[in-house]
């Protein structure tokens, strides 16, 4: 398996009040999603003690017994919020993933506005997680706010396009931990998904992350110090009309102990994701930001499919999970629809 080199972008000028400092970035990024939809980023915005605390406090919750964590199973949630054990999320028939996970979602506490995947989130009783993990979380989303406007002016847009559409985004933060077990079955730490927001930044402790190449190849991306991952997701392969492509990826089963940290950015629940792109014919057809990304989610976690299942949950117009981004063996994304019918439905 070969090694990918991935773009690097330093997106500390992002803080400048210059413009051009804010547009040269912007070039770059755009460079980089262009070529790869995978990329690393470093920058002064990032804060080493925010990700050495969210470590520690990782290691001390998954390393709780069992009985303790399952209180706060995510299926007992009000906005898919908590503990995710082994075998509870499935990306593909007849396979379970070796890990366990904790999703934290936007901590909507209001009673007005709520919807599956915004309302108060579902803490353990372990004294400072909360303040650990929303710690991390507003960090990384502050980082996701200025690259919201990144990408406006990497997609021709005014630099403030997005700011109203992220008042309460249903953006999930996962902890995410791949327990090392040399004697265990040869089975995947996450099956192959693209992400269903607009971008993901992961920071991560050990190796196992690969990504699907333009040849159908898996290829491993290595850790680089001092830098986050980030990768384009299906709503912002719509968004930007197919330049950007979402990508495929899959953590295998990891030879030491890894723990990961990917925070989703996501537009708000109510936002319609939709080409904004001037001067294009859109190739996608707009879809409902938040439902899309409930509708996937009920696709791979065993809570929500048994509510399916029974009648008490149905979805509205949910694609197929690997309806965006590069296909095994594929040089071209999928494109879930014409752009006659994208046309039609604007």
């Amino acid at each position: 398996m070969n090694q990918y080199v991935l773009p690097l972008v330093d997106i500390s000028k992002l803080a400048s009040p210059r413009l051009e400092d804010r547009l040269s970035v912007a070039r770059e990024l755009d460079r980089a999603c262009v070529e790869a939809g995978f990329l690393y980023i470093t920058g002064a915005q990032m804060d080493e003690s925010v990700f050495r605390r969210i470590v520690a406090r990782a290691q001390a919750y998954f390393a709780l017994d069992m009985d303790i964590k399952m209180k706060s199973y995510i299926g007992g949630s009000e906005n898919h919020s908590g503990y995710v054990p082994v075998g509870e999320e499935q990306f593909a028939a007849g396979q379970c993933d070796l890990k366990e996970a904790f999703d934290v979602n936007c901590d909507y506490m209001r009673s007005e506005g709520r919807r599956p995947l915004l309302g108060p989130n579902l803490w353990p009783e372990m004294l400072g997680f909360r303040d650990d993990v929303l710690t991390y979380y507003q960090h990384v989303t502050g980082i996701g706010s200025q690259l919201f406007r990144a990408f406006a002016l990497a997609l021709g847009l005014a630099e403030d396009h997005f700011d109203a559409h992220l008042r309460n985004p249903p953006s999930q933060l996962r902890l995410i931990y791949y327990p090392f077990d040399a004697s265990a079955e040869d089975r995947p730490g996450i099956g192959a998904h693209t992400d269903y927001e607009c971008f993901t930044l992961l920071f991560a402790t050990a190796p196992g992350l690969q990504i699907i190449d333009r040849h159908g190849r898996w290829i491993d991306v290595p850790l680089v110090e001092g830098t986050m991952i980030m990768n384009i997701g299906d709503m912002m392969e719509i968004l930007s009309n197919g330049r950007y492509t979402a990508t495929r990826h899959r953590v295998t089963k990891v030879k030491e102990e890894r723990y990961s940290f990917a925070l989703f950015h996501a537009c708000d629940y109510d936002y319609v994701v939709a080409p904004v792109v001037r001067g294009e014919a859109p190739r996608y057809a707009p879809l409902k930001g938040g439902e899309h990304l409930f509708n996937q989610t009920a696709q791979t976690f065993a809570y929500l499919k048994r509510k399916i299942a029974s009648g008490e949950l149905v979805l509205n117009g949910a694609l197929p999970l690997d309806s965006f981004g590069l296909s095994s063996g594929a040089a071209e994304p999928r494109r879930p629809f014409s752009a006659q019918q994208a046309l039609s439905e604007q």
